[in-house]
């Protein structure tokens, strides 16, 4: 189970109006915390079909559509894998050019994601790789280009969830249908997010996980701590903190005056590399550590030239430069929590999404904005068809 460790808070938590956010959360008709039960045999179904056929699995896809899956990829998977799984979040040539040079395109399995049908990087890349091969799975909406596409040509689709938004679908088959295909247990990721799913829908605050977070991201933003350090002491977890930093940025970004600025890190890596800024600079974040109890078999570091790493293994250095970090952190008055992770295996890691996930849908509401909308993006999106339609 995940516990949280808030001494370290500077915080003064209130959990009288839970129920009230909660019910401004359900009036928006948001599925994120609901898709969790939903039945996954087809996905299963399927990827039990196509079993020893494919090497590779390309996923095409950006933001939301991506990062979770990469997320999915490092943390659940051996660095050497029978199936290797490449996502490709990026239209840089070079890369595809790159990738197809390594690809055996028979044995390769295409999953081009785009809720809309038209995300013109998305469509781009699936138009190079349609020169090459025919092996497509599609997941979209139920309208758009590639929904008529798939229609015409006989291709296999996967319906992404109306009312579940690019950044919070993870855990709807744009996660979990390449996470199936490399052999990840997905029943087991979406018992770990109906576990916190669960405790979002609590009016306990000591409970709610979810409510406590936001409630110090909000407090602290409010104190001119407007931005959110995540920094997870386990290589495995980087890419959460991608994946969160999306989820963060693109939810609760929405006006001049309101926005929480994420910041990933990785510990120790960036102990090295950042912290000198987070102990001496400006009283303008608020950190959020993951530590991760099970680090997997004890390793002794070898040799005892230097006394203090005598019979220490790497599991017992990670954990205490970890706790240096925060009691550093803690001297210099700098707001920090610490979550608790007891290995990262499928339950944690789903339980870790769904944390997250309905912490900012609570920090929507505490500023009163909409969490689940991109207005930005939009525009940013529109801008660019206006730019690629004018003539030369």
């Amino acid at each position: 189970m995940i516990k949280l460790d808030k001494e370290n808070s500077l915080a003064k938590l209130n959990g009288a109006n839970i129920h009230n956010y909660l019910d401004k959360i359900e009036a928006r008709d948001q599925g994120f915390y609901k898709i969790v039960d939903n039945d996954v045999s087809e996905i299963l179904d399927f990827a039990k079909s196509v079993e020893g056929k494919y090497e590779d699995i390309v996923v095409l896809g950006i933001g939301g559509s991506s990062l979770g899956t990469i997320c999915l990829r490092q943390s659940l998977t051996h660095l050497h894998e029978s199936i290797e799984l490449h996502v490709l979040d990026n239209i840089d040539p070079q890369y595809m050019a790159q990738l197809s040079d390594v690809l055996d395109f028979e044995k390769t399995l295409f999953i081009v994601i785009s809720k809309s049908g038209g995300t013109p990087e998305t469509l781009s890349q699936y138009f190079y790789f349609r020169e090459k091969c025919d092996n497509f799975v599609f997941i979209t909406g139920p309208t758009g280009l590639l929904r008529e596409t798939g229609e015409k040509e006989g291709i296999k689709m996967f319906e992404v969830p109306e009312n579940v938004g690019g950044r919070f679908s993870v855990l709807t088959v744009v996660g979990l249908l390449p996470a199936a295909l490399i052999g990840i247990d997905i029943k087991k990721l979406l018992e770990g997010a109906q576990e916190m799913r669960d405790k979002f829908l609590s009016e306990d605050l000591e409970e709610n996980m979810c409510y406590q977070i936001a409630q110090m991201q909000h407090q602290h933003g409010g104190e001119g701590r407007n931005m959110t350090v995540m920094m997870p002491y386990s290589q495995r977890l980087i890419r959460f903190a991608d994946w969160y930093r999306q989820l963060l940025a693109e939810s609760i970004g929405k006006s001049k005056d309101v926005g929480l600025t994420p910041i990933n890190a990785l510990g120790v890596t960036d102990q090295h590399s950042q912290s000198q800024l987070y102990m001496d600079g400006p009283d303008d974040k608020f950190f959020i550590f993951i530590k991760v109890e099970n680090l997997g078999p004890e390793v002794l570091i070898p040799g005892d030239e230097v006394y203090y790493l005598k019979g220490v293994s790497f599991n017992k250095l990670m954990h205490i430069e970890q706790k240096g970090t925060t009691d550093a952190l803690t001297h210099n008055k700098k707001p920090n929590i610490t979550l608790n992770v007891p290995e990262v295996n499928e339950h944690n890691l789903g339980a870790l999404f769904m944390l997250f996930e309905g912490a900012t849908a609570f920090l929507g509401e505490f500023y009163g904005i909409n969490a689940f909308d991109q207005p930005g993006v939009e525009l940013s999106k529109k801008f660019t068809k206006e730019l690629l339609t004018r003539p030369a």
